[in-house]
């Protein structure tokens, strides 16, 4: 789109204000709103200033003026302000009109443009499948005197006792993969959010109830290219949210926010293509891979603990990612095989659609961080010829969880805390800063960043469980 076409679309839908977005580094969204009498060629084309010194993650007050110039082809109608609002996704620029290399939208774009560099490939698509929960309640507070979390769900089990009248049809633990009505009762949260999906642009393949109780739920849309598809993870996030509010309730991508059932994950499909030529499908070999795909694979296990860093990279992270619940902490490669790290899906196969499927992330991770981390790694494997095979990562065409005690010991697992994928990141990240993609310093920061606000206060803060394991000691 040119800035005229956008001028035309406002005209078109009289749009009154429009809403310049930017993702900071841990990946929430900030916005600034200009009305539209204040917008034409020009200002689609500089951009707007702000306060960097007041986004997460960029930087200190003594060189704090950025600017935020619109992606023109992200705009849609935003759905949820009371007046006509064009939403649009920036880049981050220095005064200098220089791109701000801790911008989370560039480094997804130099992750682009270092493939195309090494002639491997094109392009790399992506089809991240964000699972999510919607609640009917939420609360949560940590004061110096008390700390508590409390969620609740009309569907969910533990109120199949509750009230005055119960119709029953609660969702019972690891039931919730996907009972019609009345068991489940958030079909038409989840089509009105379907239907804002695609009115944004947003290509959507399906939805369902998802296994766990309490509205745990799963939204798919069309693979992309590496940085529009983290865009349409952060509009998909926005708009799921807010039609949850419209209805009066909540979602969360939180990766583990209700015990003792499964967690939400974002399983992340990857494909290499150089032109129309898909690049991992070869007939006859392992899931019909290429050696292409399995040496990406490789990267990918091989690199494993450093990228969760970016694509699991909170403390509750680490509550989805234990044995059972489905969840993927073996590094091992598999055929069809959801108790692995990474799947080859086998179902309806063909050049194009040959994939492999990485399912160790969630939703916690900014989108344009781990995509670029996924794709480095992959190709550093491609790059060194890594085996999958001869690194001990598989394939394994069992049930893992089933596998015997001397089996399992031969599997490495992922690392099982935030500090320790940090600490992996520190030891191995020389693959992120081929070509510029990831800076030194943007790695620094990360890592100060987490351990700083997220690690520490959390370590210094007593935790209400550790109240019934030594309160009576």
């Amino acid at each position: 789109m040119t800035p005229r076409d956008i001028l035309e679309l406002m005209k078109q839908h009289d749009v009154q204000m429009v809403d310049f977005r930017i993702v900071d580094v841990p990946g929430r969204q900030h916005h600034v709103t200009v009305p539209a009498a204040e917008i034409d060629e020009e200002v689609l084309e500089r951009g707007v200033a702000f306060d960097g010194s007041s986004v997460p993650g960029f930087r200190g007050i003594e060189e704090s003026d950025m600017v935020m110039r619109p992606v023109l082809e992200t705009a849609f109608l935003d759905p949820f302000t009371e007046v006509p609002t064009l939403a649009v996704s920036c880049n981050v620029y220095e005064p200098s009109g220089n791109r701000y290399e801790r911008d989370p939208r560039y480094i997804a774009e130099k992750a682009e443009e270092y493939l195309k560099s090494t002639g491997i490939a094109t392009n790399a698509y992506f089809g991240p499948e964000l699972e999510f929960f919607i609640f009917d309640d939420v609360r949560f507070d940590s004061t110096q005197s008390g700390a508590f979390y409390a969620v609740d769900s009309e569907e969910a089990v533990w109120n199949s006792g509750v009230g005055d009248k119960n119709l029953g049809y609660h969702v019972k633990n690891k039931s919730g993969y996907f009972p019609v009505a009345p068991t489940d009762t958030q079909q038409d949260i989840r089509t009105e959010m379907v239907l804002e999906l695609m009115k944004a642009g947003i290509r959507v393949e399906r939805h369902h109830h998802e296994v766990a109780t309490a509205g745990q739920a799963e939204i798919n849309f069309r693979f992309g290219t590496l940085t529009r598809t983290a865009d349409t993870v952060m509009t998909y996030k926005y708009i799921v949210r807010n039609v949850a509010r419209r209805h009066g309730k909540t979602a969360t991508f939180m990766p583990k926010p209700i015990f003792g059932d499964n967690g939400s994950g974002m399983h992340v499909h990857q494909s290499l293509f150089n032109g129309d030529e898909p690049l991992f499908y070869r007939e006859g070999g392992y899931a019909n891979l290429s050696e292409t795909a399995l040496h990406y694979i490789a990267g990918i296990l091989y690199h494993a603990p450093a990228i969760l860093a970016f694509s699991n990279p909170s403390t509750n992270s680490y509550k989805r990612l234990v044995p059972g619940y489905e969840a993927p902490v073996n590094l091992v490669f598999s055929r069809g095989n959801r108790s692995a790290a990474v799947r080859v899906p086998v179902a309806v196969v063909s050049p194009k659609t040959a994939r492999i499927e990485f399912r160790t992330p969630d939703c916690t991770a900014n989108p344009y961080l781990a995509f670029a981390a996924m794709l480095m790694a992959g190709l550093d494997g491609i790059r060194r010829k890594l085996d999958p095979t001869e690194l001990g990562f598989g394939p394994i065409n069992k049930n893992i969880y089933e596998l015997s005690a001397e089996e399992k010991a031969q599997i490495k697992s992922v690392p099982g805390s935030l500090g320790e994928v940090l600490d992996a990141l520190e030891a191995d990240h020389e693959f992120l800063l081929e070509g510029g993609v990831f800076t030194k310093d943007f790695i620094r920061n990360w890592i100060d960043f987490k351990r700083n606000n997220e690690l520490a206060p959390l370590h210094l803060r007593p935790h209400p469980y550790e109240f019934s394991l030594y309160f009576d000691l």
